[in-house]
């Protein structure tokens, strides 16, 4: 990462597998916006991260929001009437309607079908559905389930709780060089959901881990929240602080087998969408970078007119695009190791062109210097067009990001053509470039 290091103890080739094997310890849990499930959730990424978890009271007015009471889950089933469960929280927490209200009763089935969810393109799979803001109830199953219900009367069991508490949130501050920040943000608020969002999770630990083990230009800021009020909340309560952020990435779905998609920031031409595009110009791989669009995940929030940070979204499939998504077919089976540990190397590239950006002063502008005197020509760090691209566009100007974009040199080429020009005094490091 930057010029002061590339690797710690967190990277390797099994990284992938570290992220799923955490991955697959918080998959039981049933999480949602607030509740035991998400403390539970951070108490658990405590043991890899020094995470401060913060306490927003219900009722908390955060702009246009309000900080929703907090639901919590013990059980939750339906019975037929030999005393059967046909539908059992205990068996997927994907089964309860994520938010129900408390509810006891006794239903026929037309009545109890009103308060059923299922996916009948995908008979045998379970939707993940909630009712964050609006009370009521019900249940989600498969559709095959649904069709094999008999008539008859059911007993409907949800043990749960919705009352004043707190929306929980876990943060985690890395200083760097400078207080300029970095903000990572993932959301932590799903249940049993692999690739959305246990896979962000999962990488955004790994990351932290490699960011507190160097040393590092910009300061880097992780936040684990709950999607939408969880963004609100934390930039109403931080908002005096926000014109440190100089780039950022929402991490979501990075787990599945598709190719990289960046979502470029509201800005659309932030040091964080160039460097992202870059580096997916230098992977060679398949993936694709989009334009903003004011509907997805947390970056709408990050990037609302009133804030315009520059935050875009990395991930794979984007969500919606995939079949999977929002099923129980969203399972630790449908990500794979080899992609997440893609995703991560790909995330670490992205801040590390970041870290090593400069702007540079030629100290020789008129006509070329003799390389070959210095011992640069035919350089193998450094390839010839990259020093000549290097020393001609380093007007204090153009940064290595901008030098890379014109020229179609890979940026680590760039890097390690100024840094030989620097060694040999025919450049000088006029300011730290922005992100």
């Amino acid at each position: 990462m930057g010029r002061h290091g590339t690797r710690s103890s967190a990277d390797g080739p099994d990284i992938g597998r570290q992220i799923h094997q955490l991955m697959a310890e918080l998959f039981p849990i049933c999480r949602s916006i607030t509740g035991e499930g998400f403390r539970q959730t951070l108490r658990i990424l405590q043991r890899h991260l020094p995470l401060e978890i913060h306490e927003v009271p219900s009722g908390t007015r955060v702009f246009d929001w309000t900080v929703p009471r907090e639901w919590n889950i013990r059980d939750a089933y339906v019975k037929n009437a030999r005393g059967e469960k046909i539908i059992d929280f205990q068996e997927s927490n994907l089964h309860i309607l994520n938010y129900s209200v408390p509810f006891r009763g006794v239903l026929p089935l037309a009545e109890l079908k009103k308060h059923l969810f299922t996916l009948p393109e995908h008979p045998e799979w379970i939707p993940y559905r909630t009712s964050y803001y609006r009370e009521t109830w019900g249940f989600c199953l498969s559709h095959r389930r649904l069709l094999a219900l008999e008539e008859g009367q059911y007993e409907v069991v949800i043990d749960a709780s919705l009352e004043a508490g707190s929306l929980t949130y876990g943060e985690l501050y890395l200083r760097g060089g400078t207080e300029e920040e970095i903000l990572i943000s993932t959301h932590a608020c799903h249940p049993s959901l692999a690739n959305d969002n246990l896979s962000g999770i999962g990488v955004a630990v790994m990351l932290a881990k490699h960011l507190s083990s160097i040393p590092t230009r910009y300061s880097y800021r992780f936040l684990f929240i709950p999607g939408t009020i969880g963004a609100i909340t934390w930039l109403c309560l931080n908002e005096a602080s926000t014109p440190r952020i100089r780039g950022g990435l929402v991490l979501t779905g990075v787990g599945d087998r598709g190719p990289i998609t960046y979502k470029r920031s509201r800005r659309g031409d932030a040091g964080m969408d160039r460097a992202a595009a870059l580096v997916l110009r230098d992977s060679g791989q398949p993936g694709r970078v989009i334009d903003f669009h004011p509907y997805g995940y947390d970056e709408r929030q990050f990037c609302s007119p009133g804030f315009d940070l520059p935050v875009g979204r990395f991930s794979r499939t984007p969500h919606g695009e995939y079949p999977e998504y929002h099923t129980s077919a969203d399972s630790l089976d449908f990500v794979s190791p080899e992609c997440l540990a893609a995703s991560y190397e790909m995330i670490r590239k992205i801040l590390g062109v970041l870290e090593q950006d400069g702007l540079f002063i030629n100290q020789n502008p008129k006509c070329e210097p003799q390389l070959g005197s210095r011992g640069l020509y035919h350089s193998p760090g450094a390839p010839e067009m990259a020093l000549l691209w290097v020393l001609n566009l380093s007007d204090g100007r153009h940064s290595l990001i901008d030098i890379a974009e014109r020229s179609g040199v890979e940026f680590s080429a760039v890097r390690e053509a100024a840094d030989a020009l620097a060694a040999a005094g025919l450049l000088i490091e006029k300011e730290s470039r922005q992100a």
